[in-house]
């Protein structure tokens, strides 16, 4: 057994060793430009053209992350870049969902609590108490109800939020009221004061950030996005902010990144910046599902979070 790896920000020595230790009768190699060797397994993030283009014998190919935007958006430009035919993987959660509730828990608490109002009185010196929001009347909305989705939505309930969530097929989730497809949009944003979005990136959801979606939403309601830059419209945001229909917003995502440092957003008042760290990529977790993933492949069976190539996710 073949397995080649390329990640243009992981330690590759680190990932050749510990996944040496879990399948100890395969063979694994860093890929270097011009190699062109048998392969059977591919793990890799963002990967030259020419690593996959060719390789028409692999078994799967495994994306080191939740989201498999990156390389299907490489294959939409450069057709060719994943073999026909080939599954690919991605990871599911392996400690980001636990990173992901505690980023939306703090962004909620945060608004809840008014934490971000009271920062802004502090710089003016200004002591005024704010009247508290109520649980009774700030629903909180998840555009995504995947793995991450879900754990966020089960950990906001267990705060004694009202919590509902979207999705492009119906989910259930005890507590959490759900809603699907186009047609029940409206309704799930209708009502809803703090929308969290972590929906998949594909060519449907980009841009679903935008001003029609916002002037949905109650009045001065917030945004948190953990998901990606591309789904939000900023100039949208913007405007949206300066109308008052929104009150703030937490990014952690970007169209660009890292955000250039004449960004309106950098000193926006109302604008919480983080750079992309909501949830990372935890390797020895990470390892443990690709080497799991890996032998249901070689026992011929299915693996999890196979990926929908025609869906994106």
């Amino acid at each position: 057994m073949n397995i080649i790896f390329y990640h243009p920000f992981f330690d590759a020595q680190d990932w050749l060793a510990g996944m040496a230790k879990r399948l100890p009768q395969a063979n694994i190699r860093a890929w270097q430009p011009g190699d062109d060797r048998p392969a059977d397994y591919a793990l890799v993030w963002r990967p030259p053209y020419e690593m996959l283009a060719n390789r028409r014998d692999l078994k799967g190919i495994f994306a080191l992350g939740a989201g498999v935007d990156a390389i299907l958006e490489q294959e939409r430009q450069h057709p060719g870049s994943l073999p026909a035919g080939v599954p690919v993987i991605r990871l599911e959660d392996t400690g980001m969902a636990q990173q992901m509730d505690e980023y939306a828990l703090a962004g909620v608490l945060r608004y809840f609590r008014r934490f971000d109002e009271y920062q802004l009185q502090q710089q003016q010196q200004n002591w005024l108490p704010l009247e508290p929001h109520q649980q009774s009347d700030f629903t909180i909305g998840i555009l995504g109800a995947g793995v991450l989705g879900k754990s966020v939505a089960q950990k906001l309930v267990a705060f004694g939020f009202n919590v509902r969530c979207w999705s492009r097929s119906p989910k259930q989730i005890e507590h959490v009221q759900s809603f699907a497809g186009q047609p029940q949009l409206a309704a799930f944003l209708d009502g809803t004061r703090l929308l969290i979005n972590l929906l998949p990136n594909t060519p449907e959801t980009a841009g679903i950030l935008n001003r029609q979606l916002f002037s949905r939403l109650v009045p001065g309601a917030y945004l948190i996005n953990i998901a990606r830059g591309a789904h939000l419209v900023e100039d949208d945001l913007l405007a949206m902010l300066a109308q008052g229909q929104l009150t703030a917003a937490m990014l952690d995502v970007f169209v660009n990144e890292p955000l250039p440092s004449a960004h309106a957003f950098w000193r926006h008042p109302r604008v919480t910046i983080t750079p992309h760290i909501a949830a990372v990529t935890l390797p020895e977790q990470a390892m443990d599902q690709v080497s799991a993933n890996l032998l249901r492949l070689e026992a011929g069976e299915q693996p999890s979070g196979l990926v929908d190539i025609q869906r994106g996710y």
